[in-house]
């Protein structure tokens, strides 16, 4: 063979591979386009890139979402498991309570107090001595007193803030987030309405509970979060008959000019029913529970608060039960196979949903989206669509149940033990 011959050959294979399509070979650059335009199209397939997975990842979260959110809807609890445990010796003189507070609970009786953090231990202890504690909780503050007493314990996270002595016996106590205390006093003649700051200092604003002229009897008190607007349900006399009001009052600096704070009241609505309790569900909206309605009021504008709806209750209720955005209460049942019916409302009024059961509770809480409806010995969890997500018993005595860190976690408490339980 030639060198020309095998030339000729190398050159013919030359020219076939130039001829070969290769698949996702990237086409040959242009050679009358400018680096500028390859680098922008280069971009462009990135962003589109990018657009494209972008778009998946959107439809997967959605998607999963939807899953999340049908399951936590729909799918029931069947089994509880502890997840950790702590145990007390029975020393309180049968008297132990708890509440919500922060990540956990606040533990308190006779003889002091502790905040429990979310695996069981013990933050801070408080000893103290009082006939019969009652508690106040918003947000990071708490205050306990002794109804009947003369003090009152303000905490927070990391403990006693200060100690109010009132100069009058102590009726009720309310709190806000920001540690501002309002408390009911028993006088001789009338109930007053006085004020502490966090370190139990006793403030110069007090009510004496006189409401246009007619004397009031408060029956029940609440601070908003931001300690501005106080809610109040007062008794008065008129022509000789027992009427009720709610009343609000503006301590903000605003709230000065307007004589003796008052910013709103309302009594045509209640003729002669009793408004045993009134609670602030957030800045703007409040509820007030009669024995024969709920009320549900705004407090968007300070300095005119607004009844946005009541609700008439032809039956009887047994209990009233709020938290974060929602308030509900339990009636007898008048139709149907079950003894009660649980109706809960939008912190707007708004009816969220009814259910007829016939368990026999002794206790409801709302702790987020869940309602925790139990006694000593059991209880029952519904969640904010009215569908049951767990029924069960406990193997010891239960005074107070929260949820947890998470979904299935509920954290139960009684005067022998506290539990973590994960419900599968």
């Amino acid at each position: 063979m030639t060198d020309m011959s095998s030339m000729n050959r190398e050159t013919k294979k030359k020219h076939l591979r130039s001829r070969v399509i290769t698949p996702n070979r990237p086409p040959a650059p242009d050679p009358q386009e400018s680096s500028e335009e390859i680098v922008e199209k280069a971009e462009r397939r990135v962003r589109h890139r990018r657009l494209i997975l972008l778009l998946v990842l959107l439809v997967l979260i959605t998607v999963i979402s939807i899953a999340y959110y049908w399951y936590q809807r729909r799918y029931q609890y069947k089994e509880a498991t502890v997840g950790w445990e702590r145990r007390y010796e029975r020393d309180e003189a049968g008297f132990v309570q708890y509440q919500s507070f922060l990540d956990n609970l606040i533990r308190y009786s006779k003889d002091g107090a502790s905040y429990i953090d979310a695996n069981g231990k013990d933050v801070w202890v408080q000893p103290y001595e009082i006939r019969d504690p009652i508690i106040a909780v918003n947000g990071g503050y708490a205050a306990i007193a002794d109804r009947q007493g003369n003090h009152i314990y303000i905490f927070d996270k990391n403990g006693l803030l200060g100690t109010a002595t009132t100069v009058l016996p102590v009726m009720k106590i309310t709190i806000s987030a920001k540690g501002l205390v309002s408390a009911i006093l028993e006088g001789p003649t009338t109930s007053h309405i006085y004020y502490y700051t966090k370190e139990g200092v006793e403030m110069s604003i007090w009510l004496t509970g006189f409401l246009n002229g007619e004397i009031g009897y408060p029956l029940d008190i609440s601070l908003s979060p931001d300690g501005k607007i106080l809610m109040g349900s007062f008794t008065y006399l008129k022509g000789g008959r027992l009427k009720n009001r709610v009343a609000f009052y503006n301590f903000s600096e605003v709230g000065k000019n307007v004589p003796d704070r008052f910013v709103g009241g309302f009594h045509e609505m209640y003729d002669e029913s009793m408004i045993p309790k009134v609670c602030y569900l957030d800045n703007i909206y409040s509820v007030a529970f009669a024995d024969s309605s709920i009320s549900f009021y705004s407090s968007l504008d300070v300095m005119s608060p607004v009844l946005l709806k009541q609700i008439p209750v032809e039956e009887e209720i047994r209990t009233v039960f709020y938290g974060g955005q929602y308030a509900g209460i339990i009636v007898d049942n008048q139709s149907g196979q079950e003894d009660y019916r649980l109706d809960l409302y939008s912190a707007e009024g708004n009816h969220i949903f009814s259910r007829d059961f016939s368990y026999e509770y002794e206790h409801v809480d709302i702790d987020g989206d869940n309602i925790f409806l139990y006694n000593e010995d059991s209880c029952r969890i519904y969640n904010r669509f009215g569908n049951l997500k767990y029924e069960g018993a406990f193997d010891f005595p239960v005074s107070s149940i929260r949820g947890g860190d998470l979904p299935n976690e509920i954290i139960a408490a009684g005067p022998q033990a506290v539990k973590e339980i994960k419900l599968h």
